[in-house]
């Protein structure tokens, strides 16, 4: 072999080792560089929250806050205009009028001038009775005597019962007007009240719901319908977002889950607010099949589950809000 070939076969040698070497270095590097990151997993801020909508349709009239405002508990948010309310609110009410007539009816009993009049019919009955008793003392005797016929006398008895039975039914008649009403009917139409007033009790709630007011303390965060529109029963009206107790979440794979349990403590940093903070893990859950999962089988191991992780600030944070960024670092 020449010089010049040997020359040749040497620089190919020498760039074949270069090039392994370099490739092992970078290869080297890219381990150590690998090796020192840690796991970085990201989250976010989350709130509970709350819809606000009206248990009757209508129109909305007038909204009181805005997207952004802070609310109280007991602030009004909206008002409905429900007009086929009131209109049932109206013959709710009469219908309770007419069945509290009916039951004072039944309890203070007939009127003055039917009782009245049973009596002065009870008397009418007596006097006839008593006349007739006379009469049939009169003609027992002279039948007695032989002056009338037995047929006579029988007439004057027959009389004598009749207006008895008349002076009976006429003190009915009495002391039913006097008594009033059965207890049957009375606890009827005391029923009959308690239904109406129910019925009135009802409508009166619905009408408190076309005032929309707020159950808790919280944000304003968004709101669905403007004035002038329609909302159908159920509809929501707005949201409020509660700001005072946000918590983070995260959905881990489970082979980064080490040493992350209920009730574990973690620290995490807020890059909006550019601060860490300690939280408390306080939920976990398997996000099931369908979420995000990492397949291991092609290596002989198993399938990553993602889980959900959530954990709540050891101390109240000022500024943190819904939807911001956390990370985790592991």
């Amino acid at each position: 072999m020449s010089n010049q070939a040997k020359k040749q076969h040497n620089n190919i040698l020498l760039a074949i080792a270069g090039f392994a070497i370099v490739v092992a270095i970078v290869a080297l590097i890219g381990y150590l560089a690998l090796d020192r990151d840690p796991d970085v997993i990201q989250g976010q801020v989350e709130v509970d929250e709350y819809r606000v909508s009206s248990k009757v349709p209508g129109r909305i009239l007038d909204l009181y806050v805005k997207e952004g405002d802070i609310v109280h508990k007991g602030d009004v948010l909206a008002l409905i205009d429900a007009p086929e309310v009131h209109a049932k609110k109206v013959q709710a009410e009469s219908a309770r009028n007419a069945a509290s007539a009916i039951h004072e009816m039944a309890d203070n009993g007939a009127r003055e001038e039917t009782i009245r009049g049973a009596f002065e019919l009870l008397q009418q009955a007596k006097a006839a009775n008593d006349i007739a008793r006379k009469t049939f003392e009169r003609i027992n005797n002279l039948y007695n005597e032989g002056v009338v016929t037995a047929q006579r006398r029988d007439e004057a008895q027959a009389a004598v019962d009749a207006t008895e039975a008349q002076v009976k039914a006429a003190q009915s008649q009495y002391d039913m007007a006097r008594n009033g009403a059965r207890q049957e009917e009375k606890k009827a139409s005391s029923a009959q009240v308690n239904q109406a007033n129910g019925a009135v009790m009802e409508v009166n709630s619905y009408i408190n719901e076309t005032k929309q007011v707020a159950q808790m303390d919280g944000e304003v965060s968004d709101v669905y319908p403007k004035v002038g529109e329609l909302v159908g029963t159920g509809t929501p009206i707005m949201t409020i977002s509660l700001m005072d107790d946000p918590w983070v979440t995260f959905n881990i794979r489970e082979d980064q889950l080490k040493g992350l349990t209920v009730g574990t403590e973690a620290t995490v940093y807020v890059p909006a607010l550019e601060k860490e903070l300690k939280v408390k893990v306080f939920h976990m859950k398997d996000k099931g099949s369908f979420a995000v999962w990492k397949a291991t089988k092609a290596s002989g191991q198993y399938d990553q589950k993602t889980f959900e992780v959530k954990a709540r600030p050891l101390e109240k944070v000022k500024g943190m809000r819904p939807g911001m960024s956390v990370i985790l670092k592991k």
